[in-house]
């Protein structure tokens, strides 16, 4: 009996043995799943931010110096950088180039981040290539350069972009510019600076003119530069005068170019007429009025890209425009009640945002749905935002820097708004909908974060 017992039992071992070889053998013949990449590169945000491009610098060097063989329009700023990106890149890709897109952070995937005419990287391509570019930032580990976060996003990106060819890329900052991983590029087609407005403080600049010297640091020379045309004061005197150091060509984006035709919850229809681009009606599902003017910003590069010799005909801009998506920049979720998404966090962003509830919004009973993160300036955006709304839920978003649902709480009822502390996603959708009647309101806002928990919620 004991030696039955004994021969069923080495069986087992052996067949679990032959199980774990097995497994051996897939990963070794294909390498990192998906899964893993994933949890490789998150396991990097524990070294933060390091500001410098050398170690970037030496990584994409290392890898055979893809950004080399590509063609960029480079776009930073503090607001809008996201819609710019996309209109322009969808606009690219319906006049027939090969467009590839990176953009900081991702609302519904990780995989968001690198696209191409609008189509996310395969699972199987990031993983390959981020073991590809990890077993390289590895040994700059060995050596004492410890790569970030970012900086190897980066770099997947770039290497997937020269695999694939691409005829140009449409390349948003991370953070700043100066000092951003994606400034390792030669001069690009052209340079992008979009709204400025006060956030990341602490690491830029406590002034809108210190925050724009350090986005102007995407600014490279013999370049062209457009910039966003209504900027707080002395920022367009700052980017005036990078240009000019840099011997740039300096394009300002005036907004009386674009004439609106009409507005509401399912976007804008407008005209535009400049030097180079004259149409009399483009439609676009962007809400609000801040888009009109990343939609100037955005078609006065396309203008530049004409320029360059890039075949962007009118058709190409009008279903570019109108067949753009980028979720979370109020975003129409439902109609009845009304449920807009949005990432305002900054100054900036809750004026834009405070400015769509006032034309689309106006007589509907409103809730907000609020997450913030703590080193975000609270304050300012609550007092912009919370004079339009009758009740407040808030929630605390996934990440580790964010306020705590009750400590929210506290400061939003010190506005006098009505307000619920709500444990999760689904707590907080449930308490809005019971102050919310179906010709009400749901705005939810505060941090990317909470956007990307909202819409997974909402739109699974």
């Amino acid at each position: 009996m004991k030696l039955l017992y004994y021969k069923k039992f080495e069986k087992k071992i052996y067949m679990n043995y032959n199980i774990v070889v097995a497994i051996l053998y897939i990963k070794r013949e294909f390498g990192m799943t998906y899964s893993e990449a994933v949890k490789k590169i998150n396991s990097l945000l524990a070294f933060g931010i390091k500001p410098g491009l050398e170690r970037v610098s030496e990584l994409v060097r290392r890898l055979g110096s893809p950004d080399k063989n590509l063609k960029f329009v480079h776009i930073a700023g503090t607001n809008g950088k996201g819609s710019t990106c996309a209109l322009i890149a969808n606009t690219l890709t319906k006049a027939g180039y090969k467009t590839g897109m990176f953009i900081s952070p991702y609302v519904t995937e990780f995989r968001e981040r690198f696209q191409i005419d609008g189509k996310m990287i395969p699972k199987e391509e990031l993983a390959s290539i981020t073991e590809y570019v990890c077993s390289e930032a590895e040994k700059m580990s060995k050596e004492g350069k410890t790569i970030t976060e970012f900086e190897l996003v980066f770099a997947v990106g770039i290497v997937w972009y020269s695999r694939q060819s691409c005829d140009i890329v449409v390349l948003e900052t991370g953070l700043g510019g100066r000092f951003d991983a994606t400034n390792i590029i030669d001069t690009p087609l052209v340079s992008v600076i979009t709204s400025i407005s006060l956030d990341h403080t602490a690491v830029l600049g406590d002034t809108y003119e210190k925050i724009a010297r350090e986005k102007c640091g995407i600014i490279k020379d013999g370049g062209i530069t457009v910039a966003y045309g209504e900027q707080p004061e002395g920022v367009i005197d700052v980017i005036s005068e990078s240009a000019a150091k840099r011997n740039n060509r300096l394009i300002i984006a005036d907004t009386n170019s674009v004439r609106k035709i009409s507005s509401g919850l399912f976007g804008s229809k407008f005209g535009f007429k400049n030097d180079i681009i004259n149409i009399s009606e483009i439609c676009m599902p962007f809400i609000g009025g801040h888009q009109l003017k990343n939609a100037a910003t955005a078609l006065y590069t396309l203008g530049v890209l004409r320029g360059c010799g890039y075949d962007i005909s009118d058709l190409a801009i009008k279903e570019g425009f109108s067949t753009v998506f980028f979720p979370a920049r109020l975003e129409l979720i439902k109609e009845e009640p009304t449920v807009l998404l949005d990432g305002a966090h900054n100054p900036g962003g809750a004026k834009a945002l405070s400015e769509a509830i006032k034309e689309n919004l106006s007589g509907k009973k409103k809730t907000a749905i609020i997450g913030m993160l703590a080193d975000k300036d609270v304050n300012n955006v609550l007092s912009e935002l919370l004079p339009y709304f009758d009740n407040a839920v808030t929630i605390r978003p996934n990440n580790p820097r964010a306020l705590g649902a009750s400590e929210l709480a506290d400061i939003v009822k010190s506005f006098g708004v009505n307000v619920l502390a709500a444990s999760d996603s689904n707590d907080a959708y449930n308490k809005a909908m019971s102050l919310t009647d179906s010709n009400g309101a749901i705005v939810i806002f505060g941090s990317l974060y909470l956007a990307s928990d909202m819409r997974q919620r909402l739109c699974s």
